[in-house]
């Protein structure tokens, strides 16, 4: 099996219909025969990023299973193509398609380190952990360019108050002084995002994301600086990943990550369309099954909403997936564990320095 993308570089292999608008943009085949004949681009395939400027950069997260209480996402898109991302479905309110358009129209923030200090200097804010990335990955490639990640972790520094990241790329190194800065008052930690340890398994899932040789080379160096990290292996997607569950864990164990945490693979809204096709053209020979196991772990639907179940699934395979992480952390995360963020300086900072009085 060799599996390749009709479309390089990218995961999704079409837009899929924004279910808020009325009306749909279909390429049809006797438009590609003229763009054949012609020697015409149909598609340029580029990545276009677009402007915008909300009032707010922080998110109160509702949800009771997510493990986070407030987010900010500098970027809402994302180039990095992984084909079963939950924040597809975001793309659609923005008035973009969750497949395609979701990586190619990145809508950037450039006022969110502006934004996340009026809220922190705010005399009603109190501190409590803000999660980077709780949609989109905050060092996806626009970062290299905008460097607007860099610029809140400097806000946060400077109030002395606790964040949190999520990311699955190297980039994140780039930062080191700033990370360790933060982590000398116990006011950072990290979540990895590792999904597998086979390089195809990774190019096929998330085309632009960092190697894994790379990933497991940022665990290793911000444990070194003492930078608490837990590894997302998630999500775990039967029959393609769901076999790497102990390897994994013994491999970010070794590189000094101090705990897991896994989800278990679920298509809702547009994702379940846009993963369907992606895995017809790219893994045909295992496709049916993959989507069939995927259904047994959610009542025999791709897509899960229902609080308490929808990450962890249920079912024999999702048992089965469940109880090798159990495992795992027995073996591999036993006397480990991510320390708690500090919430007491804040205060103290509210105006960006010492207040001795």
């Amino acid at each position: 099996m060799n599996p390749k993308p009709t479309i390089k570089g990218r995961g999704a292999q079409l837009n899929v219909h924004n279910k808020f608008f009325e009306f749909s943009h279909e390429i049809r085949d006797d438009f590609l025969e003229y763009c054949a004949k012609e020697g015409e681009e149909a598609d340029k395939n580029k990545t276009l990023y677009l402007p915008v400027f909300p009032k707010t950069i922080v998110n109160k997260v509702e949800s009771p299973d997510v493990g986070m209480a407030y987010s900010m996402n500098m970027y809402q898109g994302c180039e990095q193509g992984c084909i079963y991302c939950y924040a597809r479905n975001s793309h659609e309110f923005w008035g973009y398609s969750a497949g395609l358009d979701f990586e190619r129209r990145i809508l950037v923030k450039k006022d969110a380190p502006k934004l996340l200090e009026a809220l922190l200097k705010k005399k009603s804010w109190k501190a409590h952990p803000i999660v980077m990335s709780g949609n989109t990955d905050c060092y996806q490639p626009a970062e290299k360019e905008f460097e607007l990640t860099k610029q809140c972790l400097e806000v946060f520094l400077k109030y002395k108050h606790p964040v949190a990241i999520i990311t699955k790329n190297a980039l994140i190194l780039r930062d080191l002084e700033l990370l360790k800065a933060l982590a000398k008052d116990n006011l950072i930690n990290v979540n990895i995002s590792i999904t597998s340890l086979s390089e195809t398994t990774r190019r096929v899932l998330e085309p632009r994301t960092a190697t894994i040789k790379k990933r497991l080379e940022t665990v290793k160096v911000l444990s070194q600086n003492n930078i608490p990290v837990n590894v997302m292996l998630a999500p775990i997607i039967p029959s393609i990943n769901s076999h790497e569950i102990l390897p994994l864990a013994k491999a970010v164990s070794d590189a000094g990550a101090l705990s897991i945490a896994h989800t278990i693979v679920r298509l809702n809204g547009a994702i379940g369309e846009i993963f369907a096709d992606w895995i017809k053209k790219t893994l045909p020979d295992r496709a049916d099954k993959v989507l069939h196991q995927i259904e047994s772990c959610h009542g025999g639907n791709l897509n899960d909403s229902r609080y308490g179940t929808r990450m962890r699934g249920e079912g024999k395979i999702a048992e089965q997936i469940n109880m090798l992480v159990r495992l795992a952390r027995k073996k591999y995360f036993k006397d480990k564990a991510m320390p708690k963020l500090n919430t007491e300086l804040h205060e103290q900072y509210k105006d960006g320095q010492l207040k001795l009085f």
